[in-house]
């Protein structure tokens, strides 16, 4: 369970002190398990990127993070990276850029991305409003993902949810012409608060009357899964950049 209180990242925490800001999350202790040490020991020189190598001198540059030129998508909160790696041999034509805050998510993600043979994913352990902010240029992404953001769902906890109309201008910033910005949640109240901030955000139009279906390349999440467990309706939301 996540800590509730919302408090400043520091050097303590194990993040970059280019990332400090007060944030919705607790950024966990780093330990990791056997399986993942000897990911982030075998991947991490080859699909982790540092967040603190990046700057106004050296901006970040997908193609060159990659070695290859493809459209870029950025999914944000890649959480342990079992669905990442499978979207990612879904979509083997795109650049995936997996954002996760905690190293043993992005560790286990090597992990997973090394069983499924997926080699267009890099990793970069960070806030993903951040990295949106300061190393992501406008009109650079092809794809936004967010997939089962915590929800927040209690009234006194609402204003730290990740989805508001400043989250998405800055998404909408980011997206190209005709970028993708798709989200996805378990929870009905934050489904409807997806639904209202996305429609009225300048710059996104919703691709479909309501509700989109889910993506043929998004496997069902352990979220997702857990979510129909407890009867709770899954919903999808796609936005267009216009």
């Amino acid at each position: 369970m996540q800590d509730s209180r919302i408090r400043t990242v520091t050097p303590e925490d194990g993040l970059p002190a280019h990332f400090r800001r007060v944030v919705s999350f607790h950024p966990r202790g780093g330990r990791l398990n056997d399986v993942q040490r000897r990911a982030w020991t075998e991947h991490a020189e080859s699909w982790y990127l540092d967040p603190e190598d990046y700057g106004p001198e050296n901006p970040f540059d997908g193609d060159r993070a990659f070695g290859r030129s493809a459209p870029l998508v950025i999914e944000i909160g890649s959480g342990m990276g079992e669905s990442t790696a499978a979207m990612a041999v879904a979509r083997p034509d795109i650049n995936l850029m997996a954002v996760e805050v905690y190293k043993p998510g992005v560790a286990q993600t090597f992990h997973h991305l090394a069983r499924a043979g997926a080699s267009n994913v890099r990793v970069m352990r960070g806030d993903g409003v951040q990295i949106l902010t300061e190393l992501i240029a406008p009109g650079s992404l092809a794809e936004a993902w967010l997939f089962f953001p915590d929800p927040w769902p209690k009234t006194k906890h609402l204003k730290r949810r990740l989805v508001t109309p400043p989250f998405t201008e800055l998404v909408a910033s980011r997206l190209r012409k005709g970028g993708t910005f798709r989200l996805a949640t378990d929870w009905a109240p934050y489904a409807e608060q997806m639904l209202a901030v996305g429609s009225t955000t300048k710059g996104l139009r919703n691709a479909y009357p309501g509700w989109a279906a889910r993506p043929d390349f998004r496997p069902r999440t352990r979220f997702e899964r857990r979510g129909i467990a407890a009867g709770r309706e899954i919903f999808d939301l796609e936005f267009t950049r216009r």
